[in-house]
């Protein structure tokens, strides 16, 4: 049976103490060189039974949660360099819009108002090394049977691989590290991508036969096993192999899409759509509403991390409602102003008419490109596109009291009476939202950001979309039609009936519906763009190479964001005087220069287009044995 939330919670308590250690462990380059405190919670006094294997676990899974918390939240950056969002931030000249500019090995790529490519980089190291002091001491201690111990140890490869999946798309050939490293090291090889994606393919197909699916929620399941292969899978062009893991999922019996509503009807924190009437109660907003997540009538997720309001070790906040809505509230030159020329709206918390506390207080860094906002969008039933699951401006209304004077309480309106626009900034301050999918409660903030809530990992819905994925590159287009119209439909959209005309296009539409702040769209757009290099198989007429040189120069991860990102595209320029660039070497990210620079003895690659990469060796070609566990 299914352990419930309150054994869960147990086990995350122990996470404070097992990073207690966790942190006090060498790490990659100059990590070593800091001094570490004297502590008694080391691998040896910790890891010597089964609890402190599933706490060190534990810790693991609270890695793969910082990704989409924080201020930013990680995440943010596999949607701001992909073809759904640009960086829409722009009282601010460093901000990332120039990418010639600010994505280089010793530019803005550490966070904050930048890219978080650093933190994909040096923190994907620690989860690896999280994952493997578990491996490593694996028959230290003493299991009830073999299952339980196969069932640990598949686990740690699952967080190991999930990392390495990343690191393989956007960086293609990095450090492996399979082992635990407790001394001084800096002489480490850049290994072949290949060869990593080989290895962890080996590891996956292990964790697929010991991890149970009885387990509790926000702990890696079986089924999160075989869709992680499923990608693997699909990163080595083994479409056949994708296609049975997906499979093993969608046909187990233990997973299924959520076709009607489950959980409770979403209530919003303030009381604005309240007092329009709103009730979001369809099957899409019950399924995105946070408290449904991590429920048993839940069947869909795989797999999810977990944040608490009530547990003080488990709360993380998503910040969500900052980093990704418009900034409607914006004062000064770039306000929203009423067709009187007034200021119209206010963030200040409680209001008559409350939209900081219904919606949050946006800082505008993600608007959506026309192909996210407009194109996809083939069918006004579209669930994911409804009125107020789906947000536009003018569904928000003046909210000023004191500013607005007879437009108070009126629609938002763009432009004025004679077709001036009404914001200087409609960039950051002026576009549409997934409300479903970015909102949730934060009671401990007056004006809301985005609290604590559990976010999917994993989802069945994408599991069928990779496996139609896999029938596309195989071309096998009925079957790929009839897996892409799974989740279509279950939107109340109207199945597509030609399979002559899906291809990768549709795959990544319908992606973008469905999966918007919840897959890591770059790092997939990354993946599909490379088995296109390797495969030869034409985009549009035009073929691709993998030889870094020339995929640095034509690729279709640069095609398709020319195509679809608006912004890049067409050089829009932002308030602060840049101009949204990118060149085709982006689609794979630079490796950080700290990192390169703190390993003296050894040599890691830089990748094409970036300065460094005249200095590469070749890469490893095969795993050291000892690294090989």
């Amino acid at each position: 049976m299914i352990i419930d939330m309150k054994t869960y919670i147990k086990t995350k308590i122990q996470i404070i103490v097992i990073l207690l250690f966790i942190l006090c462990l060498s790490g990659c380059g100059e990590e070593w060189l800091r001094p570490k405190p004297l502590s008694i919670y080391t691998p040896e006094s910790s890891l010597v039974d089964t609890r402190g294997m599933y706490a060190a676990l534990a810790s693991c899974d609270n890695h793969i949660r910082e990704e989409f918390f924080g201020d930013p939240a990680p995440l943010l950056t596999q949607f701001v360099l992909s073809d759904l969002t640009a960086e829409g931030m722009n009282d601010n000249p460093g901000t990332c819009q120039n990418l010639d500019l600010t994505m280089t090995p010793t530019s803005a790529i550490e966070g904050g108002n930048q890219v978080a490519i650093n933190w994909y980089w040096r923190d994907g190291y620690f989860g690896i090394k999280y994952a493997n002091i578990v491996i490593a001491r694996i028959d230290d201690i003493t299991y009830k049977d073999e299952t339980e111990r196969n069932a640990i140890l598949g686990t740690a490869y699952f967080h190991r691989s999930y990392v390495y999946y990343w690191l393989t798309q956007l960086f293609g050939d990095c450090i492996f590290v399979g082992r635990e490293v407790n001394t001084p090291k800096v002489d480490f090889y850049s290994t072949e991508r290949e060869v990593i994606l080989r290895k962890i393919k080996k590891d996956m197909d292990f964790a697929v036969q010991w991890v149970s699916d009885n387990v509790d929620k926000g702990k890696v399941t079986k089924g999160a096993c075989y869709h992680l292969l499923t990608k693997i899978n699909l990163a080595l062009c083994e479409f056949d192999a994708a296609i049975a893991s997906a499979s093993a999922v969608i046909d187990g019996g233990v997973y299924q899409l959520v076709k009607t509503p489950i959980g409770v009807v979403p209530k919003e924190q303030g009381n604005y759509l309240t007092k329009l009437g709103v009730v979001r109660d369809d099957v899409v907003a019950r399924l995105h509403w946070p408290a449904n997540r991590a429920i048993a009538a839940n069947r869909e997720a795989l797999y999810l991390v977990i944040s608490n309001e009530s547990l003080a070790g488990s709360r993380k906040t998503s910040q969500t409602m900052r980093a990704t809505l418009p900034f409607w509230s914006k004062t000064g030159a770039n306000m929203i102003k009423t067709p009187a020329g007034t200021q119209g709206t206010t963030d200040s918390p409680n209001q008559e008419i409350d939209l900081v506390e219904t919606f949050g207080r946006g800082i505008g860094r993600t608007p959506p490109t026309d192909y996210h906002a407009k194109e996809i969008w083939d069918d006004p039933k579209d669930l994911r596109h409804k009125k107020y699951n789906w947000m536009e401006m003018e569904d928000l209304v003046y909210n000023s009291k004191g500013t607005a004077g007879t437009f108070y309480g009126q629609p938002l309106q763009k432009y004025g009476p004679n077709g001036q626009a009404l914001t200087a900034d409609t960039l950051c301050n002026w576009y549409g939202w997934p409300h479903y999918k970015l909102y949730s409660l934060d009671p401990q903030t007056s004006q809301p950001r985005g609290g604590a809530c559990n976010y999917y990992v994993y989802r069945l819905a994408e599991t069928y979309l990779l496996r139609a994925e896999a029938y596309i590159w195989k071309g096998d287009l009925a079957k790929a039609m009839a897996d892409i119209n799974q989740v279509r439909t279950r939107a109340a959209c109207d199945p597509y009936t030609d399979p002559n005309a899906i291809s990768i296009a549709t795959v990544l539409a319908e992606r973008a519906r469905e999966l918007y702040y919840e897959e890591q769209r770059c790092t997939e757009l990354h993946r599909i763009s490379l088995i296109f290099a390797k495969t030869g198989k034409p985009w549009k007429g035009k073929t691709y190479s993998i030889e870094p040189s020339a995929y640095g120069k034509s690729n279709f991860y640069y095609d398709w964001i020319m195509e679809k990102n608006n912004f890049y595209g067409k050089n829009i320029r932002a308030n602060n005087g840049q101009y949204y660039r990118m060149s085709p070497h982006h689609a794979m990210w630079c490796v950080p220069q700290v990192g390169i620079n703190a390993n003296v003895e050894g040599r890691i690659n830089q990748n094409y287009g970036y300065s460094g990469y005249e200095k590469n060796v070749p890469p490893l070609k095969e795993i050291d044995p000892l690294d090989d566990n």
